[in-house]
């Protein structure tokens, strides 16, 4: 089969490699339709995150068809239409049973191999997805490959960081980073009543999507005079932070209110913080974070995407074939070509 494989910082490539076969009776075997590139697939990529075996199929999220299944798998069929959160879970664990299906404890990332161990991503033409009862969701009918694709990542973790800022009705909200999670997270913020966000991103066709969503839109340079002149100079409620590099930390902090909340997605690879635990108290801030636990946001909005309380297909921007994996990973990248999301069309 073929599949996009990481060969070297800022080096990927299509591949020829063998068909995945089911390792475990509790997996499944997925053709897949649609693949995405993710914003967290540019860590290894950029080699901001280090450890990840040349040869690793990257990517981690998919929408395609069970073509063969483990005989423990029951509640799913051959020819079952499917997406996945970017990381497996088992359903039955005290964290999958509590809503963090992210940290179960079984869990596995798609895309990360090291030393070896780990699980192939989902940028090929077949994937295994271990534990496949529970981290498998039959895709509605109404759904389209893009919303599902959406759902089992994009959409769920922005949604997932609107709700660890606790966005209420009328208040005033900072998005750092507007790329497809950041736009994402605004048009859950307005669902959840946010009055005004101020929306912050260095690439003008993002920030015109911003306002298109509703938002008022800045360059970071500009961001903290917007948030304080609306605010009577107190700063946001609270700041969604999206980006995970250490300037948007720095904007996040300046930006938010005391007694407010920073809801950080953004994945930071570097060792400290830009703010010291001082700095967090003397503002009696409120920090959240963690990794999306996508398989309980899916079953949560599934059916409010289906419905067409949202709509997510614009927000994926850009289709490319598997073999023009360098030039996809070269746009999406770069932002190049006004480009928000890419993926992969089989």
């Amino acid at each position: 089969m073929k599949a996009i494989c990481f060969e070297d910082i800022e080096q990927i490539a299509t591949r020829e490699i063998s068909d995945p076969k089911l390792v475990s009776s509790t997996d499944a075997i997925v053709q897949v339709s649609l693949a995405g590139l993710c914003g967290s697939d540019l860590h290894p990529f950029f080699g901001r995150e280090s450890g990840l075996d040349r040869g690793t199929v990257m990517g981690h999220e998919l929408v395609g068809t069970i073509v063969e299944l483990g005989g423990d798998v029951k509640s799913h069929s051959v020819g079952d239409r499917v997406y996945v959160p970017f990381s497996t879970n088992c359903g039955s664990c005290y964290y999958c049973l509590a809503g963090i299906t992210s940290r179960c404890s079984q869990s596995q990332l798609f895309g990360w191999m090291q030393d070896g161990q780990g699980l192939e991503g989902c940028q090929a033409e077949l994937v295994r997805v271990p534990l496949a009862e529970a981290t498998l969701m039959k895709a509605d009918d109404r759904l389209s490959d893009e919303a599902a694709l959406l759902l089992g990542d994009n959409f769920s973790t922005g949604f997932y960081c609107a709700e660890m800022a606790e966005v209420q009705p009328g208040g005033t909200y900072m998005v750092i980073g507007c790329g497809t999670v950041g736009l994402l997270c605004i048009v859950a913020a307005k669902s959840m009543g946010a009055e005004t966000i101020v929306a912050v991103d260095l690439v003008e066709s993002r920030r015109k999507m911003a306002e298109s969503l509703g938002a008022i839109a800045v360059e970071p340079d500009n961001a903290v005079a917007e948030i304080h002149q609306r605010t009577d100079g107190r700063g946001a409620d609270a700041v969604m932070e999206l980006v995970g590099l250490p300037p948007a930390q720095v904007l996040a902090f300046q930006a938010v209110r005391p007694g407010g909340i920073l809801s950080v997605i953004g994945c930071h690879c570097t060792p400290n913080f830009e703010f010291s635990p001082v700095d967090a108290y003397d503002k009696n801030l409120t920090y959240k974070t963690g990794r999306c636990p996508a398989r309980h946001y899916m079953d949560k909005l599934s059916s409010r995407v289906a419905d067409r309380e949202f709509d997510l297909d614009p927000f994926i921007t850009h289709h490319f074939s598997i073999d023009e994996s360098v030039r996809a990973y070269d746009v999406f990248s770069n932002r190049k070509e006004s480009c928000v999301k890419a993926a992969i069309k089989f």
